[in-house]
């Protein structure tokens, strides 16, 4: 029972519910992008290349056996996601430097207690 509980507080630890939350919302965004490119991208904006080739589907393209039209569509999704993941990091990065260069408010307590501290050593 000792190892079972064990396993409950590693499972349980912060560090491994956040991984698996971030997990899942790659999946789906990994999806939302899939669609981007095949749905979106590849229509307006690659149609008119793959009509100079012939092609009706970026992902068919091949070359003696080479499925370059694959890799191509792979590179555009890896593209996408890397430039977004660059926006969310950098707006991250900004934010927390807002955070940190705002001076942290004194309690009002302390600004008493300094108060006495200070009468106490004009009088003392």
């Amino acid at each position: 029972m000792d190892m079972l509980k064990e396993f409950r507080d590693f499972a349980m630890k912060g560090n491994i519910v956040d991984l698996a939350v971030a997990v899942i919302l790659g999946g789906a965004f990994g999806s939302i992008v899939s669609s981007m490119v095949e749905d979106v991208i590849t229509p307006l904006l690659l149609s008119p290349a793959l009509e100079a080739v012939h092609a009706t589907d970026l992902d068919k393209l091949d070359w003696n056996g080479v499925k370059y039209g694959k890799f191509l569509a792979a590179l555009i999704k890896f593209i996408l996601i890397a430039f977004v993941m660059f926006g969310l990091v950098k707006a991250m990065n900004r934010m927390l430097k807002k955070e940190a260069a705002r001076p942290a408010v004194t309690p009002e307590d302390v600004l008493l207690l300094r108060e006495i501290r200070d009468s106490l050593q004009k009088k003392g």
